[in-house]
């Protein structure tokens, strides 16, 4: 009697293949070491320049308003340093954050190709970076100025941590958004360049929102930044209660765009990566 049974003795069980636990994690410290070789490793000074540029920005307001203008003292507290410091750090942050981010896309395309990598692993490693770079920053810049000009402040830790993480998520949000819309328009990258240059002069960094005429106070309340740097300068002035700063108008503004952006991105990355 023929025997009609498949012959199995050539066949080798092999175990199922698992995918990779953590795989996220690796890829995003891989884009992330990469991007430090990249952006810092290969420039001369490296880091230094991160905190150069700050230092740069707040002694040239502090001369051109303290010794130009020959004004004696500052919206808040005596120092110059210390008060510019608290409002262009957390700007700072915000804006680089929103401008890294943008460009995540561009930054990575080569990479992305690949399956392993995704979109959102190339925005999360530029995210970290940065604020991490700039929290390093402004730790150092902070202590350099209560150290150079021996000033003893009382802390808001909570109202100081709120700002810097809000000025994370906002540029998050703004640059998630960025990212899509950067990607399909050439145009709007070069109109928003223009229309953010007035920010610095509008966001309350060189003065306190009670300044502003009340007329042009409600307006420029519905600029986020002008909340953030509240937030910073409660931290570190006791007298000042920034009492406008509404945490939840920037959370929530910041996630409308982060999560517009993110669907933007998910539907149409493959196609911005294959153009």
């Amino acid at each position: 009697m023929t025997d009609t049974s498949p012959d199995t003795s050539s066949l080798i069980l092999k175990p199922a293949s698992r995918p990779r636990p953590f795989k996220t994690p690796r890829t995003v410290l891989a884009l992330m070491m990469r991007e430090m070789q990249t952006t810092y490793g290969r420039s001369p000074g490296g880091y230094i320049w991160a905190i150069l540029e700050p230092v740069g920005a707040i002694a040239m307001f502090t001369l051109v308003i303290a010794v130009g203008l020959k004004i004696r003292t500052p919206s808040l507290g005596s120092n110059f340093p210390l008060f510019y410091a608290t409002g262009f750090l957390p700007f700072a942050l915000a804006m680089s954050t929103a401008r890294k981010i943008s460009s995540s896309l561009r930054y990575s395309r080569s990479l992305l190709q690949y399956p392993g990598v995704q979109f959102t692993d190339a925005i999360i490693a530029r995210f970290l970076l940065n604020f991490l770079t700039q929290l390093m920053v402004f730790f150092i810049l902070m202590a350099g100025i209560h150290i150079l000009f021996n000033l003893s402040t009382i802390r808001d830790v909570p109202a100081i941590a709120l700002s810097l993480g809000l000025a994370a998520i906002f540029g998050l949000g703004i640059g998630t958004m960025n990212a899509f819309l950067f990607s399909i328009s050439p145009l709007w990258d070069s109109a928003w360049g223009i229309l953010t240059r007035p920010l610095l002069l509008l966001s309350c960094v060189l003065y306190i929102f009670e300044e502003v005429p009340w007329q042009y106070q409600d307006m420029l309340w519905y600029n986020p930044l002008v909340h953030i740097i509240g937030l910073m300068r409660r931290g570190f002035f006791a007298t000042y209660d920034a009492t406008y700063a509404s945490p939840i108008y920037v959370l929530g503004l910041a996630m409308v765009f982060l999560v517009l952006g993110l669907l933007f991105l998910y539907r149409f990355h493959r196609d911005i990566l294959n153009r």
